[in-house]
């Protein structure tokens, strides 16, 4: 139980930062609401709930948004990032690629609480 509340307690305060970052994006009102939800799972996980069927949709939802902003080129992106030292967004190919690291972390966070859903 002290895993749960320090690791998801750990993940709102980050998740909380993301959403706030997320105000200057082109589409806030998206990905505010992703790292909302991202959010109020980890504070249930701080609280050992761990609903089965909304985490397990959540999941194959993270799943399938990495897949769909995947972008080929990750080593690029990332040589782009360093380069240009600073967080802009400069393409729509720069975009994509934070959107799908951001779905892949709340999909790495949330696996934990899927297992012990399941393992229920």
């Amino acid at each position: 139980m002290k895993f749960n509340k320090i690791f998801f307690g750990l993940w709102i305060f980050i998740f909380a930062l993301f959403a706030y970052w997320q105000f200057n994006d082109p589409d806030p009102e998206v990905w505010v609401s992703i790292y909302a939800v991202a959010m109020i799972f980890c504070l249930l996980g701080t609280r050992g709930i761990f609903p089965k069927i909304p985490l397990t949709i959540l999941a194959l939802a993270c799943i399938a948004g990495v897949i769909y902003y995947w972008q080929g080129d990750v080593g690029g992106w990332i040589s782009q990032e360093v380069k240009q030292h600073d967080l802009s967004m400069k393409n729509q190919y720069m975009e994509e690629s934070r959107e799908s690291f951001g779905l892949l972390m709340i999909l790495l966070v949330m696996l934990p609480a899927v297992y012990k859903a399941w393992k229920k």
